[in-house]
Order: structure tokens, then C-alpha cells, then sequence
């Protein structure tokens, strides 16, 4: 085995071998720069400081927090519109947290399944942009693809905005205006990113810092996220109205609440009849016909007439006491009822 090759001083004494290095040898800087901004590396840029978003997110606000407000509030609308239909504020009702975050889910289900379905098509659409990239069709796509993004995104984004000051087009509709602003961002965001990603130098291009980058996105999610709540909002007091006027087009086929009162309830509605019990040992001496069983909260009850109009029609809230005793009847046993106590 050869030794490894000395060196010697000039008093003659051998010197330490010399000490090898074992970093392989840097690359060029050309080649480094053509290597991260090939086909390839375009398809899989990503846009920098979206990644520190969770982390600042986390900082300030508490998710699981966060969500359970969300579902409160939009439970909340959903209730308080629904009420609000016959006539009720549903303040009165002694709602409890459970009770909102039930009805929530009523109320996004259909807004969180829109937003889910259209974020997969968009990263099915992001997918098969990636893959034109990597084939070499950066021309075509600069000429068709990119103003396309850029204008939509630009004519959405007004249109969005200008029914947060005023009424517009967009704002007869439901929930159009602010799902236009949020689209309208999403798109100028993207159209930005592709502008960078497109239009970037092959060497000596400088990188944007993160911190600015992740204030950039979160000024897109704070609009987005807006804009999302805004059209959930709308959607949800939409729901409890329209379940309200289902729930008064169902009327005939719920059970028939009759109520039995120790003293007179003063009960004077349309299809409401009172009927007085003479029997000296009656315990209840007041019966109420031709109610409907709307909600129990609270130590209240809340009942409709069966012949409720949203023209004539008044709701009911009777306290909940020892002095009431209620009974139901199917529809198709309504015939059998009595007159008396």
C-alpha cells in the first residue's frame, strides 16, 4: 500500500500530511440556475411564505376557537331567520350553543361542499397546467392562458367590490357578489404567480422575502376569507327562511298539539278553538285545539296555529309549567278528538 506523500521543512523534519477534502466541488453557478428554473421546476414552483401562513394563523387565533364561533354564528343566522319568518326573535327562545351548532349544519353544508368541489377542480386544473409546462408550452400559455386568468380575475374582483358599497346586478342574486370577489382574487393571485413564474430570468433572478411574501397571502386569505363568510351569511339566513316556508307547507302533516291548562290561556287565533270543561272534578279546565308543536327551549313553548298565513297568522310561546299538560295527535287521528274535558 503506497504511503501517503510528505512534505519536509527546511530543518529536514517531515511535515503532517495534508489534510483531503471531502466536499464534492461546487457546481457552477449557471448551471445551477438553468437546473432550478427548467421545465420541470416551473411546473413545481410554489408560491413562497404560503407555508408560514398555518404558522401565523396559529399565533394569532385558536382553530378549534375559531371554527366553533364559525358554526355558533352561522347556526345563529340560521335560527334567528327561521324565527323570524313567523313573526318570533328567536332571543326569546332561550336557544342554547347546541342548539345554533345543530342548525349550522344546515346551514354550510352546501357552501362548505361548493367550496370543496371547486378547490379540487382547481388543482385539477392547476395539475394540467403543470403538465403543459413541462412539455414546453410556456409560449401559448403566455398568449391564451395567462390574460384570460388576468382579465376574469380583474372584471370578478370589481364586480365583487362594487357590491360591498352598493347595490349591483351581482347583489340580487344569492350569495353572487361575494363568491365574485373571492373567485376575482383567487384568479389575480394566480394570474401574479404565473406572471412571476413565466416571465422569471434563467440566472441572477432574486427572490422575493418570505415575510413579504406571507403578508401578500395573507392579505389574499383575509379577502377570500371575507368574502367566503359573506356568502355563507347570506346562504344561511336564506335556509332558515326557506326551511321556515317548508315548515308551513308541511303544516297539515305534523301531529296536532292539544294543550290542557288548569286556567284560561286567552288563546284567539285563527283555527284555534277553546273549550271550557264544567266537570266539577276536572283538573284541567281549559282545552286548546288546532296548534302545532313548533319548537320547546328555554321553559317555552313555542306553538302555530295549523291555519298560520304568513299574511294573518301569530305564533304562540307559552311557558312551560306544571299547570299545562300537552297531548299530540297524528293527522289521520284528528277525527277522533273530542269536544269535551
Amino acid at each position: 500500500m503506497t504511503e501517503p506523500e510528505t512534505t519536509r521543512s527546511a530543518d529536514g523534519r517531515a511535515a503532517e500530511p495534508a489534510a483531503v477534502s471531502e466536499r464534492p466541488p461546487a457546481r457552477s453557478g449557471g448551471d445551477a440556475e438553468a437546473s432550478a428554473d427548467g421545465p420541470e421546476s416551473v411546473a413545481d414552483a410554489r408560491a413562497p411564505g404560503l407555508l408560514q401562513l398555518p404558522q401565523i394563523l396559529g399565533a394569532v387565533v385558536a382553530p378549534t376557537t375559531l371554527l366553533s364561533s364559525l358554526l355558533y354564528y352561522f347556526g345563529w343566522s340560521h335560527a334567528y331567520w327561521f324565527f323570524d319568518y313567523f313573526g318570533v326573535n328567536s332571543t326569546l327562545l332561550g336557544l342554547t350553543t347546541s342548539d345554533y351548532l345543530m342548525r349550522s349544519l344546515d346551514a354550510l353544508f352546501v357552501p362548505m361542499t361548493v367550496v370543496a368541489s371547486a378547490a379540487l377542480l382547481a388543482l385539477w386544473g392547476h395539475a394540467v397546467l403543470r403538465a403543459r409546462l413541462a412539455v414546453g408550452s410556456r409560449p401559448r400559455l403566455m398568449r391564451v392562458v395567462q390574460p384570460a386568468v388576468g382579465i376574469g380575475g380583474l372584471a370578478l374582483a370589481i364586480g365583487g367590490l362594487a357590491s360591498v358599497v352598493a347595490t349591483t346586478v351581482l347583489s340580487a342574486h344569492l350569495a353572487v357578489a361575494p363568491l365574485s370577489l373571492a373567485s376575482g382574487v383567487l384568479l389575480l393571485t394566480y394570474w401574479v404567480h404565473l406572471r412571476r413564474v413565466l416571465t422569471a430570468r434563467p440566472a441572477g433572478r432574486e427572490r422575493r422575502p418570505a415575510g413579504a411574501a406571507a403578508r401578500e397571502w395573507a392579505v389574499v386569505f383575509l379577502l377570500v376569507g371575507l368574502s367566503l363568510f359573506w356568502a355563507a351569511s347570506d346562504y344561511a339566513a336564506a335556509v332558515g327562511t326557506q326551511r321556515a316556508r317548508q315548515f308551513v307547507a308541511e303544516l297539515p302533516t305534523y301531529p296536532s298539539a292539544v294543550i290542557y291548562s288548569e286556567r284560561s290561556l286567552s288563546l284567539h287565533a285563527p283555527g284555534v278553538r277553546e273549550v271550557r270543561c264544567d266537570a266539577p272534578a276536572a283538573a284541567y279546565r281549559f282545552r286548546y285545539d288546532g296548534l302545532t308543536l313548533v319548537l320547546q327551549s328555554g321553559d317555552q313553548y313555542l306553538f302555530l296555529p295549523r291555519a298560520w298565513t304568513p299574511s294573518d297568522g301569530l305564533a304562540v310561546i307559552v311557558a312551560r309549567d306544571k299547570s299545562l299538560r300537552l297531548e299530540f295527535i297524528r293527522p289521520s287521528a284528528r277525527a277522533t278528538l273530542r269536544s269535551t274535558c
